[in-house]
């Protein structure tokens, strides 16, 4: 029996954490591994400076006082005493697309397992102030989920889904998008008089890209970007090398 690791960066409380453990449950033996408490926007952070407490709630449901990633890895060591078979991280309450991934603890979930050479899938939903209807992000996770246990993606590649609100359309292949960053953070003041600051949504102009993951999911499709951890700028190796050797000949 496949061994399929589910993890996010919501909560073990989330109920988007439960529909992709019911949606997966045919595939294999689910175990739930997720954070305490709410963990979003703290990327691929490993937590080093204090201890861990790994809590058994009920039957293969597992909480840790960390991040998504402190989960992968308690999983790995604590609970399965070796590596799963897939691990699937979501479903988020809100799209993780473009370079927005860098900040996301749901995909680091699924980053965390391709690091150890393991499938990994980060499933997230466009975000609703009403109540979120998580059925069509289980099936297309689970839809994936079996097709990558069957046939996996190249080494060290994990797949970040992204699904719109409603009935999607279909699926998409889709790149990274792009966007304007532009910081922004807000000064307050306490009834002392001290500061205090919010860091807030900046610009949220993306590039236009007919197969960004951005654009898919405008249209009402399902994205499905190829992600890996390897950030060289391969196509700047040359530059970089021809600025290397003009460097080298001046201080000849």
């Amino acid at each position: 029996m496949k061994r399929i690791l589910v993890t996010n960066d919501d909560g073990y409380r989330s109920a988007g954490i439960r529909a992709l453990a019911d949606a997966l449950a045919p595939l294999g033996e689910v175990t739930i591994v997720a954070p305490v408490e709410e963990a979003s926007a703290i990327g691929h952070a490993l937590t080093l400076r204090r201890p861990l407490r790994l809590e058994r709630i009920a039957d293969r449901l597992f909480c840790v006082d960390g991040t998504p990633t402190d989960c992968v890895s308690l999983a790995v060591t604590q609970i399965y005493k070796g590596l799963p078979d897939l691990v699937v991280s979501g479903i988020n309450k809100g799209w993780n697309l473009g370079d927005d991934v860098t900040y996301s603890g749901t995909v680091a979930g699924a980053l965390e397992a391709a690091l150890l050479g393991v499938p990994g899938i980060a499933v997230s939903l466009k975000a609703t102030r009403g109540d979120y209807d998580f059925g069509p992000s289980a099936l297309a996770a689970a839809t994936m989920a079996e097709t990558l246990l069957r046939r996996p993606l190249p080494s060290r590649v994990l797949l970040n889904i992204n699904l719109p609100g409603g009935v999607p359309k279909g699926y998409r292949v889709t790149v990274q998008a792009k966007r304007n960053h532009i910081t922004q953070v807000s000064e307050r003041h306490d009834p002392k008089g001290r500061s205090y600051y919010w860091i807030e949504e900046g610009q949220d102009e993306w590039e236009p890209h007919d197969r960004s993951d951005y654009q898919a999911v405008r249209d009402g499709y399902i994205s499905l970007t190829p992600l890996h951890p390897d950030l060289t700028a391969h196509y700047a190796l040359e530059a970089l090398e021809l600025l290397s050797l003009e460097r080298e000949a001046k201080v000849e």
